[in-house]
């Protein structure tokens, strides 16, 4: 084992400090069990509670990963920006699916979020980027708002004895099915 391994090995995990949760005490609803959980992060001091990853896939199947900020979250789907011509915007073009993750390390809390993503429509868009300072550097229709469709989002909560919980929702048509 290398000096970097043996130090990666040694370095503290789950640190923070989760708040307490009853499961029998869940919406049904995913999305509203998302506001209590990045409010809640917020709240405790989370930096940049909206960073998220978000992993894709090219034509071939390689799997991509980056940061990005959610710009929105409704019934609609998990919302994402960023340029068309960018490597995101091509793979997404390719094969549209994608992945995302929130890690709010302080509250030990994860979000995990999978599905098919979709372009909004273009105003969406338009009206997005005039928003962001990288509206000065893009030409009109470069900017594209995308949202994930979500098919299963997990709820992580950690624990320093490792039973961690998570909770699960499925999408059944419409509606959402939940386990623990």
């Amino acid at each position: 084992m290398n000096e970097l391994t043996r130090w990666l090995r040694a370095q503290p995990s789950l640190t923070g400090s989760p708040p307490p949760l009853d499961p029998s005490d869940l919406p049904a609803d995913p999305i509203t069990l998302f506001e209590t959980w990045i409010r809640h992060a917020a709240d405790a001091g989370v930096a940049e509670p909206r960073a998220m990853t978000l992993a894709t896939a090219d034509a071939g199947g390689r799997p991509d990963a980056r940061t990005l900020i959610l710009k929105g979250v409704d019934a609609d789907g998990w919302q994402f920006a960023g340029p068309r011509p960018s490597a995101k915007g091509a793979q997404l073009s390719e094969n549209p699916a994608a992945a995302l993750n929130l890690w709010w390390q302080p509250v030990t809390r994860a979000v995990r979020v999978r599905g098919a993503v979709r372009e909004a429509a273009p105003d969406e868009s338009a009206a997005d980027i005039a928003g962001s300072p990288a509206g000065a550097l893009l030409a009109p229709g470069d900017w594209v708002l995308w949202r994930l469709v979500p098919e299963r989002i997990e709820f992580w909560q950690g624990s320093p004895d490792r039973r961690h919980t998570r909770i699960v929702f499925t999408r059944d048509g419409e509606d959402w099915t939940r386990e623990l």
